[in-house]
């Protein structure tokens, strides 16, 4: 069977032009998230509601990754709201790249249930470290959201379309372009529900 290497887009081709000068050669990357990695934002599909304490509570166990690298989630609930305090939730994991990568989410308010989510593209999630909460009734549970991993380390923003179910999105993607792997992100218009997404970029 015939097998062509894969272009590596960080070896800085260059291209000829009518000026007789030169310039960086650009190629059209195609991201395809399949059915299964497009799925829905879940608050618990990282990692099922965890009891907290009066004493700081590290997971280490138990926990399922994301079907495609997405930013990840913590959600606050309890029986008795006074439980919740205003902590920030730590987050340790690996990116796409397989790099072990932490972010600290955004803070609970206190006697508040809520979802806070974070910006990094997590491929998994391996800890998390929960401050001290008011009382034993407070949980936290894992999930993702709706923020997906670019795969590229982009200077700027370089997308140029967003499909999903093979319709193209009237509103282009947020997207987000930083030094490190995990923080080239997109955000689709639309949330994302169970359909293929198909994101068109230059690299």
């Amino acid at each position: 069977m015939f097998y062509q290497a894969p272009y590596n887009h960080a070896m800085n081709g260059k291209l000829s032009n009518d000026a007789k000068s030169e310039v960086d050669i650009g190629f059209i990357a195609h991201l395809h998230l399949s059915e299964e990695e497009a799925i829905a934002a879940s608050n618990t599909a990282v990692h099922a509601a965890v009891d907290c304490s009066e004493d700081e509570t590290i997971v280490t166990s138990g926990f399922i990754a994301p079907p495609s690298p997405r930013n990840i989630s913590v959600t606050a609930s309890a029986t008795t709201a006074a439980d919740i305090l205003a902590v920030v939730v730590k987050v340790t994991g690996k990116n796409a790249a397989g790099e072990i990568i932490t972010e600290t989410l955004p803070a609970f308010t206190a006697a508040t249930a809520a979802t806070k989510e974070g910006a990094k593209a997590f491929a998994s999630v391996d800890k998390v470290e929960i401050p001290a909460m008011g009382g034993d009734s407070a949980k936290i549970s894992v999930g993702f959201g709706d923020i997906c991993g670019l795969g590229y380390v982009l200077a700027h923003n370089t997308v140029l379309m967003a499909h999903k179910d093979n319709t193209k999105e009237s509103t282009a993607p947020t997207v987000v372009c930083s030094e490190s792997l995990e923080n080239n992100t997109f955000d689709l218009n639309s949330a994302l529900n169970g359909k293929v997404v198909d994101v068109y970029l230059i690299v």
